[in-house]
């Protein structure tokens, strides 16, 4: 003889083996989950040989490269559009952590406080990564645009205190300069001004080591396993660096692309933020070509996050393949 109770516990089984207690889950009293509308903190992390990478996010920011890319608008939007885009254009920003075992290099900095509350999230998502900013050694920074040098300082207060800022020379000369940001126009004063606050306190600090890069001067090797090349364009010295450890490369090409729904395709395409937009595009053409050639790892500053992969080259154009993702084993 069955209890009653078993019973019910019978008769339970057979309503959700046949289906038909979707239904009364449904209405029971338990309440709907509100939306939780926060990300998963923004680290991916891969190996480079012995050294471990981590990409670092700093978030997002909505761009209007209908606008900003030197191409007709209605080309930008097709392009966009074949890619299930559109304009504004939510755009990462990525930057780099390398532990070499022996150092911290970190390629960027993010923002900081200078591009609003979607973007300075760096330090939160370093924290969240196991490290803390006083680890760190080495910054090298890619240029000096606010989107890359913002999270070095905040409120004149020096993020990384105990490691040696580095750029190159020319990036320093042009927007370190009181006497550029005097004569700028109005509307693009507060570059000179975000990487000048950005940088005024390892200046005084004496942590400011700029290099001299140059195309004649070929690969400068700045740090164990970590060398500089020029990709001069996108700013008077915005620099590419390479890491390589056990005949595997790294390849951090910083702002040489900003959307790839419309640059790989045409890499001839610049876009307003470029100081120099012929110089730019042929840098982009001869480190792609290069990168593509070796079949490197690429880091790119602003490809969606994490912005790590190859680039295969056909024709004129190339194509980018992400990472495949990996929890590290």
């Amino acid at each position: 003889m069955m209890t009653s109770r078993f019973k019910k516990l019978v008769v339970a089984l057979a309503l959700v083996s046949s289906g038909s207690f979707t239904g009364l889950m449904s209405t029971s009293a338990i309440a709907a989950a509100p939306f939780a509308k926060t990300p998963a903190p923004g680290y991916f992390r891969l190996m480079v040989g012995a050294y471990e990478v981590t990409a670092l996010s700093d978030g997002t920011v909505d761009l209007p490269v209908d606008k900003l890319l030197m191409e007709p608008e209605e080309k930008t939007h097709a392009a966009l559009s074949s890619s299930f885009l559109k304009a504004p254009l939510e755009t990462s920003v990525n930057a780099y952590l390398i532990n070499t075992g022996s150092k911290l290099v970190l390629i960027d900095t993010g923002a900081g406080g200078l591009f609003g509350p979607t973007l300075g999230k760096l330090l939160a998502n370093l924290k969240a990564s196991g490290y803390e900013p006083a680890q760190v050694d080495d910054v090298f920074i890619t240029h000096m645009h606010g989107d890359h040098v913002g999270g070095l300082a905040a409120g004149g207060n020096i993020a990384f205190p105990n490691a040696t800022i580095h750029a190159d020379q020319r990036d320093a000369d042009f927007w370190l300069s009181q006497a550029n940001l005097d004569k700028a126009p109005a509307d693009q004063k507060g570059s000179y001004q975000g990487a000048i606050g950005s940088f005024k306190p390892y200046i005084a600090a004496k942590k400011f080591v700029p290099f001299k890069g140059g195309m004649d001067k070929g690969v400068l090797e700045l740090a164990s396993g970590v060398k500089s090349y020029s990709g001069y364009g996108h700013t008077a010295g915005h620099t590419v660096y390479v890491v390589e450890s056990e005949g595997q490369k790294l390849m951090l090409i910083g702002d040489l692309i900003h959307v790839t729904a419309v640059q790989l395709d045409h890499p001839e395409v610049t876009i307003a933020f470029d100081t120099d937009p012929k110089e730019a595009a042929k840098a982009r053409d001869k480190i792609f070509t290069e990168a593509a050639k070796q079949g490197v790892l690429v880091a790119a500053s602003h490809i969606q996050f994490p912005g790590l992969g190859h680039l295969k080259k056909t024709g004129n154009s190339y194509e980018w393949i992400p990472v495949n993702f990996t929890q590290m084993r």
